[in-house]
């Protein structure tokens, strides 16, 4: 039955006057909206401009803020934070590579580099990721990867790795082509692996940097694009984007009181609201701030006794050997369920079951559990074994 139908029955078997029946409903209503306005005012009222927008756990990946997040869009210039990551993780930072024909036809915004001019990859990885130059991103592409094509192979395959699944690369800049195309969720992925690593920081948090072509013929110097570093002390890069099918996109993360909070927008507006992205994302991470603080949900060497039917010991010590810590809100319902599965003999280090962590019904972490001794099955063979121990042991 429904609530109204029941109050409507309480009120007209009710004992009360008509001012006492009036009170109880006015009641009713305010009890009503308060209880909505506190189930939409988490996660829900931040009013963004974005299409699509998330912000994870930087550490953990969890959504703690979604908005379309799973939806497949184009990316923009983001795409260069992969391209970033497989050069640093496949080249060498004094890698010297020549710009090709193709490198150089790269639309604007670009270095306007020239066909054959050789520089490092270090150099053209400011290049791209502070300037967002789409000439340099291709000269890195195929220095790394031999050629586009195959390039955009290995940001797949590291992006499948990262466990972007909706994501697949065609171009190493983020200009608009078919097939090219990723989610927030992703992106934010993307970015919270990007930011655990030392040279890529190093990179997206410079101001400013120079340098020339291997010849020295040439200087150049690119700016920091991201004002997102002087919108928040905390905030540690990432990389903005443009085009006129993605609109206005950003990856940003911030580090705050050992939390690590990492947000994506894609489409936030087109021209003339470039500011958009930077108002969604402050949004986004004024969220995580405000409402998300780290807990420790299970200890690494959390130890405890386990009852085992049937076995030599009555009872074994088993535990985990790795903790679990995340962010978590007011609102957050966290459980645990502990699970059992192994076979006798048990042995010291065998997995005997796991510990799955849920919060708000979604599994978060499957933790294993281990033995910390050896129990063996007690049956005929175990006691024969003992009889025949203390037969020889007596006759000897």
């Amino acid at each position: 039955m429904r609530i109204g139908s029941k109050l409507k029955n309480y009120l007209k078997n009710s004992s009360l006057n008509y001012s006492g029946k009036i009170f109880i409903c006015v009641c009713l209503i305010i009890c009503i909206t308060i209880n909505f306005l506190k189930v939409n005012s988490f996660g829900k009222d931040l009013d963004l401009k974005s299409k699509s927008a998330v912000l994870i756990d930087g550490n953990t990946g969890r959504i703690l803020y979604g908005k379309n997040e799973n939806e497949k869009m184009p990316m923009a210039s983001t795409t260069k934070i992969m391209t970033c990551i497989v050069a640093l993780e496949s080249g060498k930072m004094n890698q010297i590579i020549k710009a090709s024909s193709k490198a150089v036809s790269m639309p604007k915004v670009k270095m306007y580099a020239k066909k054959g001019e050789q520089y490092y990859l270090k150099d053209l990885l400011y290049a791209m990721m502070l300037e967002s130059f789409n000439d340099a991103a291709m000269i890195v592409a195929e220095g790394i990867g031999g050629s586009q094509e195959e390039f955009a192979k290995m940001m797949n395959k590291k992006a499948k790795e990262i466990g972007a699944k909706n994501t697949n690369f065609v171009t190493p800049n983020g200009l608009d082509a078919d097939n090219h195309y990723s989610t927030a969720y992703d992106m934010a992925l993307i970015g919270a692996y990007a930011t655990k690593n030392k040279q890529f920081n190093e990179i997206t948090n410079t101001k400013s940097y120079s340098f020339t072509d291997v010849s020295a013929k040439r200087s150049i110097t690119v700016n920091n694009k991201d004002m997102f570093l002087a919108m928040d002390n905390e905030a540690i890069g990432i990389k903005t984007g443009f085009t006129g099918k993605a609109g206005y996109c950003f990856v940003g993360a911030v580090k705050s009181n050992g939390r690590h909070f990492v947000s994506c927008v894609l489409a936030c507006g087109w021209p003339p609201n470039k500011s958009y992205k930077w108002k969604d994302t402050t949004a986004l991470m004024n969220h995580g701030k405000r409402e998300y603080n780290e807990k420790k949900i299970i200890a690494s060497g959390t130890k405890f006794q386990i009852e085992i039917p049937n076995g030599t010991k009555k009872k074994i010590n088993v535990g985990v050997s790795e903790g679990y810590t995340t962010l978590i809100s007011e609102d957050d319902n966290v459980k645990s369920e502990t699970n059992f599965n192994y076979k006798l003999p048990i042995k010291k280090r065998d997995v005997v079951g796991n510990i799955i962590i849920t919060i708000n019904g979604k599994k978060t972490k499957k933790i294993m559990l281990y033995a910390f001794e050896n129990v063996e099955k007690y049956d005929y063979r175990f006691v024969l074994k003992k009889i025949m121990k203390k037969f020889f042991l007596f006759y000897l």
